[in-house]
């Protein structure tokens, strides 16, 4: 709540601006109380005509016209102060996932991900939209209303003081129930959240392996139990409505009673300051029942604030970038990798003190044994992720001291499952590209990755649509869309990771004679299995549990490095077979 508040008062002339709202609020509210007394009086006890109270009605009219507007306006204060404060929040998150999408993706759930930055930043709103305001209104207002009482009546201003108290007191007592309450709700539509996605995701698995049935259960019990978490939250906000309605009444009922007494028996109070106080209590008491429905949705937008920050805080390794231009002079820049090390988690995988050289226009093939370190070590090389120490240095200077954006324009990566989104060919071709590809180019750089003539077999060619993540498509094919995508963009430097696994012979033979193509111009890093893209390679890059045991050319590793002979002769039996 603490952390809320400082956001809150930060935006100090929206602060200033509830503040002269409320002191208008609060004249209103006592002009309107005065115009309406003072109307009933003249006709019932006075006789006054209609032209003698025709000023006090439009008075009225003014009054209540204004406290209208200034309630509209207040509203519309605190949402637009609520907007940007989750503008603010998920601009952190999707900044903190985007500095190291790598890690960011490989730690929880993406459910869950989505649910904080989603539901748990929604949640957020009712504080600085209702609870803000309300607040700084109570601190105002009552205290507008209980001078007006006192110079009227000592006693009934008493009676208030007395009995004002145990709504906040009311209020603690219940924000501790809806703290407790609305941490379990969070609790439950997180894990609801990612579960389901998980679910989602691997349908088809479940479905072979006959765990469908038992994981629909798992998942209506998730449900349930969001479901009973957030019915316990409202039947704590009803209960706390009726404390808090059933305390104001009494209050009320108490002055009316006082008052009835000091008019009727002891006529110790004009009709005029009776009726005024009876206008005015219940706008005190319904000031501070209103306080009180904000503190509670306070309560838990301060659970979902606890969320958020959590989220925030999590240590994910930043991917720190600078300001120096890359300069290219028209070829590939030499990549060189100096003590690197890299650490996923203190316990987890690690590489450890990389070295190695590779000049403009060369060929390498990272190779090695499941769990090696491949994918980690082309994850670094592509500035995905940043050494734990060492430095990955391009054209002799670090990678780090460059400008982001002039590194990923020179750089080209193509994972074993590229990702293709919802929407046509053309257009995911067009995503490698730079801004304002012609469909011209977009065409040529298909038919170059060797998948323009499928494309225009299809019905709508190039504007055929494809679902999410490439459905529609086969692996080989949207092999090919990647390798469009880098025909389109045309960079100096290429990453593959495995890039022909688990692909026909046909189709890996349209995809080597593109990565034959694009090495003309590019430095080309291939994940390798296969031993023919092995063989070709100038420089080879041996792994074996994060370190590297062997470099150079297929013909020295041969002769220098068991490790590499055994993997050799495998890959030769298999082919062989």
């Amino acid at each position: 709540m603490k952390h809320l508040k400082q956001i809150a008062f930060s935006q100090r002339p929206v602060i200033i601006l509830l503040v002269m709202i409320s002191l208008l609020t609060g004249a209103a509210i006592i002009g309107q109380a005065y115009y309406f007394v003072a109307i009933v009086e003249g006709v019932f006890l006075n006789n006054a005509s209609f032209q003698a109270i025709t000023p006090l009605i439009i008075g009225l009219f003014v009054v209540l016209a204004i406290r209208a507007t200034l309630t509209y306006w207040s509203g519309r204060t605190g949402v637009k102060m609520a907007a940007k404060v989750k503008k603010n929040f998920r601009k952190s998150l999707l900044s903190k996932y985007a500095k190291n999408p790598v890690q960011a993706s490989m730690q929880g759930q993406s459910g869950k991900k989505v649910s904080v930055l989603m539901d748990a930043i929604d949640d957020l709103d009712s504080y600085f939209s209702s609870y803000i305001p309300q607040m700084i209104q109570t601190a105002i207002v009552p205290v507008m209303i209980l001078v007006a009482v006192f110079t009227q009546h000592l006693y009934s201003g008493l009676i208030m003081i007395i009995t004002a108290p145990f709504i906040p007191f009311f209020m603690a007592l219940i924000g501790v129930m809806t703290k407790k309450k609305s941490e379990e709700q969070l609790d439950k539509m997180a894990a609801f959240s990612g579960r389901f996605l998980d679910t989602l995701q691997g349908l088809t698995t479940l479905k072979l392996f006959g765990r469908a049935r038992k994981q629909r259960e798992l998942i209506k019990e998730s449900s349930l139990g969001f479901r009973d978490a957030t019915m316990g939250v409202l039947k704590v906000a009803f209960v706390s409505s009726l404390m808090l309605e059933f305390i104001s009444m009494l209050s009320i009922g108490l002055i009316a009673m006082e008052i009835a007494i000091r008019l009727v028996v002891y006529e110790g109070i004009s009709f005029f300051s009776a009726f005024f106080i009876l206008i005015l209590a219940p706008e005190f008491y319904q000031l501070l029942k209103d306080a009180g429905s904000a503190f509670h949705t306070g309560r838990g937008s301060m659970v979902a604030a606890n969320k958020v920050t959590d989220e925030l805080e999590e240590d994910v390794p930043v991917v720190e970038w600078g300001s120096a231009p890359l300069v290219t002079k028209n070829q590939p820049p030499e990549v060189e990798l100096k003590a690197v090390s890299f650490s996923y988690k203190e316990e987890g995988f690690s590489l450890l003190n990389i070295d190695t050289f590779i000049p403009a226009y060369s060929q390498v093939a990272i190779v090695g044994r499941t769990g090696s370190g491949k994918t980690t070590l082309l994850h670094l090389m592509a500035g995905l992720v940043s050494p734990t120490e060492g430095q990955v240095r391009v054209n002799g200077k670090a990678l780090s001291d460059y400008k982001e954006k002039d590194w990923f324009e020179q750089v080209s990566y193509i994972s074993q499952h590229p990702y293709l989104f919802s929407g046509t060919i053309a257009e995911n071709i067009a995503v490698g590209g730079p801004k304002g590809s012609t469909r011209a180019q977009v065409e040529q750089a298909a038919e170059k990755a060797g998948i323009d003539s499928f494309i225009k077999s299809l019905e709508q060619g190039y504007d055929t649509s494809i679902g999410e993540a490439g459905r529609g498509l086969s692996g080989g094919e949207k092999q090919r869309v990647a390798i469009a995508r880098a025909f389109l963009k045309q960079p100096y430097i290429i990453l593959f990771d495995e890039p022909t696994t688990g692909l026909d012979l046909q189709t890996e033979k349209i995809l080597q004679q593109s990565l034959q193509e694009l090495s003309r111009s590019s430095t080309v890093i291939t994940v390798a299995h296969r031993l023919h893209t092995i063989q070709a390679a100038d420089q080879i890059l041996l792994l074996d549990n994060g370190k590297l045991i062997g470099r150079g050319s297929h013909e020295e590793l041969i002769q220098t490095v068991p490790e590499y002979r055994d993997m050799v002769s495998v890959q030769q039996g298999g082919e062989a077979q």
